[in-house]
């Protein structure tokens, strides 16, 4: 089992997410904002985090950059909607990138080769 925070400021996504990896057997806690999910790692460390691009307020890449000053050691799974962000230089940081989708397959077989990758 390991501990996923999920960081997307869709409330219906982070349900949606926390139920389906919840069913994997998974720890999920959500953030929805860039800015909980910086409150959430400072006294918690995920194994994985799935962190959304494109959020009000801070954005996911402003996020993955504070992780990885943070500690470059927590893997982060990019998920997004868009895919026009995948050549963007700022994503290259992310240790996977997902394109949103309503099946969670991609998203549950990255999370598994990351973790059995640790």
């Amino acid at each position: 089992m390991a501990r996923i925070l999920v960081v997307d400021d869709d409330s219906s996504l982070r349900m949606l997410y926390e139920r389906e990896l919840g069913d994997e057997g998974h720890d999920v806690t959500t953030a929805a904002s860039g800015e909980d999910a910086l409150k959430i790692l400072e006294n918690n460390q995920p194994d994985v985090v799935v962190l959304d691009i494109k959020m009000d307020g801070m954005d996911g890449l402003t996020v993955l950059d504070e992780i990885m000053k943070r500690d470059s050691t927590i893997p982060v799974i990019l998920n997004t909607a868009y895919s026009t962000f995948k050549a963007d230089f700022a994503t290259w940081n992310a240790d996977a990138y997902v394109v949103k989708s309503s099946d969670l397959s991609e998203l549950k077989r990255t999370i598994d080769e990351i973790l059995q990758a640790q």
